[in-house]
């Protein structure tokens, strides 16, 4: 059982960063698949991003390619997103996910996901 905890969300101006931490229970995190996934009202949840390989491996979402940056702490058992030159349209409820899926893009084929985060970002 692998139980995960988002925080790092909140309000912030276009333009502006966040980063966004998962922390995962769990001895074998590093073995995991750890994904990133958005949600914003009346939308369909949306792949952002995921790494694979003890982070050796890295997917973006052509939306968040240059801008936003996947990184893990296996030591530390967190998975990070880093989000720069933040849109309003990037605004959302952000979920972490585990798993080992047959597609990182998936969300279904994870087993494991967070409560959310909500990021706002104003115009």
């Amino acid at each position: 059982q692998v139980q995960l905890v988002e925080s790092g969300g909140g309000l912030v101006q276009a333009g502006g960063s966040l980063r966004l931490s998962c922390a995962a229970s769990g001895r074998t995190f590093s073995s995991y698949v750890m994904g990133w996934f958005r949600q914003a009202p009346g939308q369909e949840r949306e792949f952002v991003a995921a790494n694979r390989w003890s982070g050796a491996m890295t997917y973006y979402a052509d939306s968040v390619e240059g801008r936003f940056t996947i990184s893990r702490d296996n030591a530390k058992n967190t998975v990070y997103l880093q989000m720069n030159s933040l849109k309003p349209e990037d605004t959302a409820v952000y979920y972490c996910a585990a798993g080992f899926p047959n597609s990182v893009v998936a969300g279904r084929s994870y087993d494991y996901w967070g409560q959310g985060t909500q990021v706002t970002v104003s115009s």
